[in-house]
């Protein structure tokens, strides 16, 4: 399993090919100045091994078609993830956990929507997100 204690307690595991998941994950960079989220796109090796430590039938290295945010030893995944990603952010973002309360089941509907339609929408590149300079350390690396 990946390295999980301390600095990578908050790991965002996201697509590295899809343009809005690289959207989200810059996204996520300009709103987080206390630096709490680190990520690994699920394509690679890093993303790999902190998946193999869920014992959740949902998440499988290969197969996973969604955000996941592993937080504090626990896998959240869909809305629960973005939710919860919001509510680490600076103001006003964590207002957004609010929606935490729509029945999960009709926030996952909408997420599974926008999931499914993600390439055709928002397009796809052939090679995953290349962290800039400043940014590197924020990305778990393989090996």
């Amino acid at each position: 399993m990946a390295q999980t204690s301390g600095q990578h307690e908050n790991v965002v595991l996201f697509d590295g090919v899809c343009h809005l998941c690289q959207g989200a994950v810059k996204f996520i960079i300009r709103r987080d100045p206390e630096r709490r989220f680190r990520f690994a796109s699920l394509q690679s090796e890093a993303g790999e091994r902190i998946l193999q430590g869920s014992q959740r039938p949902d998440i499988s290295p290969g197969r996973i078609n969604t955000i996941v945010l592993y937080q504090n030893g626990v896998y959240y995944t869909r809305s629960s993830a973005a939710l919860r990603i919001a509510k680490g952010l600076r103001f006003p973002w964590p207002l957004a956990f609010g929606f935490i309360i729509v029945p999960r089941f009709i926030r996952d509907a909408v997420y599974r929507i926008v999931a499914a339609n993600r390439y055709r929408w928002f397009g796809k590149d052939e090679t995953c997100l290349v962290p800039t300079k400043e940014n590197k350390e924020r990305f778990l690396q393989d090996g």
